[in-house]
């Protein structure tokens, strides 16, 4: 199981401001190592950050790499397992230092900020359009910034809905939300019939961005062409009603405004909400730890708008502008993403491929005659990657256009501020900071 992370501390000015010092005079230019950077693939090392991937998954990494360095002579591959919560600084200061690694393991929003001060190598003269055309076009968007590619796919998930049968029955509901209207009138239901809470999600604006994504879901665009505010219409006020109309009518638990989806986690595996919004990976680690809540538990699809649109979630690779072997670089983080290697890591991990080729895999297709929430799980979330992009645009300052919405959002909610003046209040925050 591997939750793909969200990274908590965005705003590490003092990093970011010292990485721009170090790498700005490069700004405007190609992106592409300077020669003595340079070295040949032959003899060469490839040092491998990856997040908080040891010891489950030491095996397969260990014989990934010992198959590359089979195929590729003379290469020899470094692998550094590096914490969650101590990567965002450790990327900083060895990209601001000059002293990166050759391949690291992120997500696209982190992975932007940086992008964005030009810290990444362009991969568009690097790698060709049929290799770029083999990963799903949507996610080999979510590495693009200012229409160059930065990163590589590598694994995703979708979310999905999982629903305790056991709440719903006694709600005298038949069958899962399929849209937030529909969730809606699940949450009032459950409220009543059962005293519970449906669901939970956070605004807390440092965590997670499901409820940033659902304004795109509810077909609200976030910022326009020009990176200036979109949401500032009719349908964006609907949509901040939405949540102010399901708090102030006490639908949702008070903690939605100060803790994370980790507490929407812990509230289901102790029975008292309805359903949870989550990634697939979480089927099993509900199982280990509420096995009474899993036995009452079934899979079904993302809720989201009319329009049907999913949200996914990506991990990438990157190869840092200073890295000392960007051809050796480069052929790692494409073998490490080839067909097979996701295939097999998928497998290992149970999350997604974002290679064509690899979802086109039975496994990913057919359920086995006694099929478990884990394999529903996973055929589900699969089967929603045609419709799946990642909802919130690359920009390098994404979080903080969650966390003016967020506090905008929670300013009328406690009746701080009313909903015209929250929503408008949080596009012109949203403007002043796209401004700079």
């Amino acid at each position: 199981m591997i939750p793909i992370p969200k990274f908590k501390r965005y705003t590490v000015w003092a990093l970011l401001s010292l990485l721009t010092t170090f790498i700005v005079s490069s700004c405007g230019t190609s992106n592409v190592p300077k020669e003595s950077n340079q070295t040949n693939s032959s003899g060469a090392k490839v040092e491998f950050w990856t997040m908080q991937l040891q010891p489950q998954f030491t095996d397969y990494f260990k014989n990934l790499i010992s198959n590359f360095e089979s195929q590729n002579p003379g290469i020899k591959v470094n692998w550094v397992d590096v914490p969650w919560a101590a990567m965002e600084n450790k990327i900083l200061t060895a990209v601001s230092g000059k002293t990166p690694p050759d391949v690291v393991n992120l997500n696209p929003d982190f992975a932007s900020q940086l992008a964005g001060k030009n810290a990444w190598l362009d991969l568009d003269p690097k790698v060709p359009q049929e290799v770029r055309s083999s990963y799903l076009p949507n996610i080999w968007k979510t590495s693009t910034l200012n229409n160059k590619s930065f990163g590589i796919p590598w694994y995703l998930t979708t979310r999905l809905t999982i629903y305790n049968t056991d709440l719903f029955k006694q709600a005298g509901i038949s069958k899962p939300p399929v849209t937030y209207a529909e969730l809606a009138q699940v949450a009032q239901q459950v409220r009543e019939k059962t005293g519970k809470y449906a669901f939970f999600t956070t605004f807390s604006p440092e965590d997670s961005g499901e409820v940033l994504q659902s304004f795109v879901q509810m077909g609200v665009p976030l910022v326009d062409t020009e990176g200036k505010a979109a949401f500032n219409t009719e349908q964006g006020k609907a949509v901040f009603k939405y949540w102010v109309d399901l708090y102030k009518k006490g639908l949702l638990p008070k903690e939605v405004l100060t803790q994370g989806h980790r507490r929407g986690i812990d509230l289901f595996q102790t029975g008292e909400t309805a359903l949870l919004g989550t990634g697939p990976e979480f089927v099993r680690s509900i199982s280990k730890n509420a096995p009474k809540i899993a036995a009452a538990s079934a899979v079904a699809p993302q809720i989201s708008g009319e329009a049907g649109k999913k949200s996914v979630a990506v991990m990438n690779i990157v190869i840092p502008r200073d890295s000392k072997n960007p051809d050796g670089a480069l052929k790692f983080a494409l073998f490490l993403t080839n067909a097979e290697n996701q295939l097999a890591f998928s497998k290992e991990a149970n999350v997604l491929p974002s290679v064509t080729k690899a979802l086109e895999d039975t496994y990913f297709k057919d359920l086995p005659k006694e099929a478990t929430n884990i394999d529903k799980a996973r055929v589900i979330s699969a089967s929603q990657l045609p419709q799946a992009e990642v909802l919130t645009p690359t920009l390098k300052n994404i979080k903080l256009l969650q966390k003016t919405i967020y506090e905008n959002l929670q300013a009328a909610m406690l009746d701080r501020k009313p909903i015209d003046k929250a929503i408008a209040d949080a596009a012109q925050e949203w403007n002043q900071v796209a401004s700079r």
